[in-house]
């Protein structure tokens, strides 16, 4: 599928199936994920934040999948960490889906990955 029809997709969602590449067992693991597109950006937040096990195998094998109502898409996931872009990303979450369920579904927020749309 191509990049536009991904991006088309996201238009119709608020969540994506993203898979990487587990970190012991070198294996794709998915889960469902929330996301916040920014211009030619997506930023995905970790439930568990540092803890989480995608992020962890993110750190390891940077390169990841993304599914959006059939549409896929591959790219480099960058890790967030700056304080103050953190809180930006967090502060668009908690605009796009209430700060209540924010609240609720990222118990230990510390960190953001970053996807470039490209």
């Amino acid at each position: 599928m191509t990049l536009a029809s991904f991006e088309a997709a996201l238009e119709r969602t608020d969540e994506l199936e993203l898979t990487t590449t587990g970190r012991a067992t070198g294996k794709p693991v998915s889960c469902p994920v929330w996301f916040v597109r920014r211009g030619e950006k997506l930023y995905l937040v970790p439930g568990d934040g540092t803890d989480s096990q995608w992020y962890k195998n993110l750190l390891k094998t940077p390169a990841v999948r993304l599914a959006a109502r059939g549409a896929r898409y591959s790219a480099i996931g960058t890790p967030v960490t700056d304080a103050s872009m953190f809180a930006r990303v967090l502060e668009y979450f908690r605009a796009k889906y209430g700060a209540k369920n924010v609240g609720s579904l990222y118990p230990h927020p510390n960190v953001a990955v970053e996807i470039p749309l490209a």
